[in-house]
């Protein structure tokens, strides 16, 4: 499946048993040998009350991560697919914490991804000995990056995002300074690097470096974290359209404390199956 040209591997764990190896999830991502996907997701049965699913997310390099906020949305698509339900709305437990998908009337799926958190602790980000810059209703954090200073912001979406605003995305250095700011040691759950430019106040195109992935077409809790940064740095009004390399989301989120609304597409790429 795909979402905004984020594509994923989707796994039926509750229709038979799951012990995949790294290395097998590995191979399963890998475009040459294997499948190919950002993220390979599996569906088990809710280790709670109140949930309807247990929703799982390995990355390309094989380990277990807490949040996928474009898989999110095919996740809804895949287990009415596979008859595990027939609601349009469920509720879903990940390591991140519980997101409720939606599918809306005309295909698309809104996500409530749940609220951001900022403190440094949260994300988890180091902030020790660093001084941040207030900007509007955002701390802004000095990051040493290949001799350069960065500024960030540093949200948490359930997983960890780094987020700059650039003046122009195609030309950003996604592919040098991400894996940098990725395995930061300032960032001991490792990051997710977006780089963002500004459209207008309800539209910015976006490149994301995703951890354990590299850059991907899109990456939705990268466009929710990025949104929330730049409304809270005073750039942005929601709802805010996100332009991916892969597609279009769009963001609304009313401020702190509240839940952050994502909308997109998910589609059925080809089913089968694999001997690994």
């Amino acid at each position: 499946m795909q979402g905004a040209g984020n594509d994923f591997v989707m796994l039926d764990g509750i229709a038979q048993p799951f012990a995949l190896t790294r290395e097998q999830l590995q191979r399963l991502a890998d475009r040459r040998f294997g499948v190919g996907a950002d993220q390979i997701l599996l569906v088990e049965r809710a280790q709670r009350g109140g949930v309807d699913f247990r929703y799982r997310i390995f990355n390309a390099d094989g380990g277990e991560v807490e949040q996928c906020g474009n898989g999110a949305r095919c996740f809804v698509k895949f287990v009415r697919a596979r008859g595990l339900t027939d609601r349009t709305t469920i509720r879903v437990e990940t390591a991140g914490g519980i997101i409720e998908p939606r599918l809306e009337d005309d295909g698309d799926v809104t996500v409530d991804m749940g609220a951001p958190r900022f403190e440094p602790g949260e994300i988890p980000f180091d902030a020790n000995g660093l001084v941040a810059r207030a900007d509007h209703g955002e701390r802004l954090w000095p990051l040493r990056v290949a001799g350069l200073e960065r500024w960030i912001s540093v949200v948490s979406m359930g997983n960890p995002h780094a987020v700059q605003i650039v003046a122009d995305v195609e030309a950003a250095p996604v592919a040098t300074e991400g894996p940098l700011i990725e395995t930061h040691p300032r960032f001991p759950q490792r990051a997710n690097a977006g780089y963002v430019q500004i459209v207008d106040r309800h539209a910015i195109r976006l490149r994301v470096w995703e951890r354990g992935a590299g850059e991907t077409l899109a990456c939705g809790t990268g466009a929710c974290a990025a949104v929330v940064s730049g409304i809270r740095r005073g750039v942005l009004d929601s709802p805010v359209a996100v332009h991916a390399r892969g597609g279009r989301l769009r963001i609304a989120w009313q401020g702190d404390a509240q839940p952050v609304l994502m909308t997109g597409p998910a589609e059925k790429v080809f089913e089968g199956e694999i001997e690994l």
